[in-house]
C-alpha cells in the first residue's frame, strides 16, 4: 500500500471518531470515506464496527470499481453511494453520511432545506434537496443521491439521513454540521413564522466567495492541521 493511502487511512479513522462524538451518528450507523488523489483509491470505514473500538487497521481500501484492495473488514454497506458520488463529482475528495436528528426528520418529511442561512449557502449552495427514496446500500440509492446532489455540497436521503461532500474530510464534516444546524433552525423558524429564504443572487455570491477564498485556505491547511500533535480528536 502506498504512503498516501496509509495517510488517508489514518485521516478517515480520526475523522470517524470526531463524527461519532459530534452527535451526528449513533451506534455503528453512518460512514465516511476519502479519495486518495491520483491513485483511483478510496479509503472507507468498515461495516458494523462500533466507533468505540475502531482502529486504523479496520479501514478498508477500495478501487473505483468497488474491489477491496486492502483490509480484513467488509467495507461500509453504503460503499456504492460513496463511489457513485466520486465518479460523478471529480471535485469531491470526501463523503460523509450521517443520521443527525433534525436533518433526518426533514428527510422523513421529504422536505428540502432552502438556503436560509449564509453558511448553508456558502458550503452547500442553493439548499439541500431530498433524493428519491431507495433502500439503503443499493445502487438505486446511489443513483438517486447523485441525481439530487448535482453540484451541491449536501443531499438528504428520503427516510434515511444526510450526505455531505467536500474537497477533504474536514470540509465534508463541516458541511454535515452546518446542514444539521440549518435543519434545526428551519424547523424552529417554521414554528414561529415564515422562514425567509435568501435570494438566488445572494446565494450565488456567497457560494462563489466561499469557494474562491475561505475554503481554499482550509483545503491548503488541512493536512497539516489533522496530523499536527494535539489535534487527535
Amino acid at each position: 500500500m502506498t504512503i498516501a493511502a496509509e495517510k488517508y487511512k489514518e485521516q478517515v479513522y480520526k475523522m470517524s471518531l470526531r463524527m461519532a462524538t459530534s452527535g451526528l451518528v449513533t451506534g455503528t450507523w453512518g460512514n465516511l470515506s476519502a479519495r486518495v488523489p491520483k491513485e483511483d483509491l478510496v479509503v472507507i470505514t468498515p461495516s458494523g464496527v462500533p466507533y468505540a473500538i475502531l482502529q486504523v487497521r479496520d479501514m478498508v481500501v477500495m478501487d473505483m470499481n468497488g474491489q477491496v484492495v486492502e483490509g480484513e473488514r467488509r467495507p461500509s454497506t453504503e460503499f456504492q453511494l460513496h463511489l457513485a458520488i466520486y465518479r460523478a463529482r471529480p471535485d469531491v475528495y470526501a463523503v460523509m453520511h450521517t443520521h443527525s436528528v433534525f436533518a433526518s426528520a426533514l428527510a422523513v418529511a421529504r422536505k428540502p432545506i432552502p438556503p436560509i442561512l449564509e453558511d448553508l449557502a456558502q458550503t452547500v449552495g442553493d439548499g439541500v434537496p431530498v433524493a428519491s427514496y431507495a433502500r439503503a446500500g443499493t445502487e438505486e440509492l446511489a443513483w438517486a443521491a447523485v441525481e439530487a446532489l448535482g453540484n451541491r455540497g449536501a443531499v438528504l436521503l428520503a427516510n434515511h439521513g444526510v450526505v455531505g461532500v467536500g474537497r477533504n474530510l474536514e470540509e465534508a464534516f463541516m458541511v454535515c454540521q452546518i446542514v444539521e444546524k440549518s435543519a434545526k433552525v428551519y424547523v424552529w423558524a417554521d414554528l414561529v413564522g415564515q422562514p425567509a429564504i435568501l435570494p438566488p443572487g445572494e446565494v450565488e455570491a456567497l457560494r462563489s466567495s466561499y469557494l474562491q477564498s475561505y475554503s481554499q485556505a482550509m483545503v491548503r491547511n488541512y493536512s497539516g492541521v489533522i496530523n499536527r500533535p494535539g489535534n487527535d480528536r
